[in-house]
């Protein structure tokens, strides 16, 4: 996500400007989007009583990406549309790690065998990279760093399971899309802060940002495909 939802101690006080002074349409539609997804996924599991199809692997990797990117929730106020959306987030996710680990009849639909991902692989590289690669040498931005980098690589249990299963339902597949569409929503949101604010960079986040979104291309094709043909959504095994 942006600097709006991605203030951290290190250059807290200009990104808090920043934040403040430069929200767009993009930005907020990306957000609205995001928010969507996670609703869209929370609807399918209470509705369903089933997480068939659904990551656990992914949704405790983006409750990584929010523990340590909102480390400043409580130290620093921004403003309360964002204090609220990162409550949310950090809620939402830990309510639908709970709801797949504890909830005596969800969690029976778990795909546990399926779901097999080493999500090691993606967590220790991130964090020898944020350590290596990033914009300040403190704690809390080589964390939120490291948010970043694992955030575009989150979503890669997910797309392995839904391959391995082949069972993709409509709520499945549109909370993965909508995940896709927030990514291309803020790639969008950074062309518009490029062309319009003198001065903006920020490459770390721009070249995870497009590798997120390459990860997606792959699904969104065959998403579109089933979606314009009328069948059932299927990735290649």
């Amino acid at each position: 996500q942006d600097a709006y939802l991605d203030c951290t101690a290190g250059d807290n006080n200009l990104r808090v400007i920043r934040s403040l002074a430069k929200m767009n349409i993009f930005r907020l539609a990306g957000d609205m989007t995001h928010l969507l997804s996670i609703i869209v996924l929370l609807l399918k599991i209470n509705t369903m009583k089933s997480c068939r199809g659904v990551s656990l692997k992914t949704q405790e990797l983006y409750a990584l990406v929010f523990i340590t990117r909102y480390l400043d929730l409580f130290t620093n106020f921004i403003s309360l549309y964002n204090t609220v959306m990162k409550c949310v987030f950090l809620a939402s996710s830990f309510t639908i790690i709970y709801l797949i680990r504890y909830h005596k009849v969800i969690k029976v639909t778990y795909d546990r065998d399926q779901d097999t991902f080493r999500y090691y692989f993606l967590v220790l590289p991130c964090l020898v990279l944020a350590f290596v690669l990033n914009n300040e040498r403190t704690v809390m931005e080589v964390l939120w760093t490291f948010s970043i980098y694992l955030e575009a690589v989150a979503i890669l249990p997910q797309l392995v399971l839904l391959q391995r299963t082949q069972n993709i339902d409509n709520l499945t597949g549109n909370y993965v899309f909508l995940l896709g569409t927030y990514r291309g929503l803020y790639i969008l949101n950074w062309i518009y802060r490029y062309m319009t604010e003198p001065g903006y960079r920020q490459w770390l986040v721009w070249i995870s940002g497009i590798v997120q979104t390459i990860i997606y291309c792959d699904f969104f094709w065959y998403y579109i495909k089933s979606w314009r043909n009328n069948e059932k959504l299927a990735l290649p095994a």
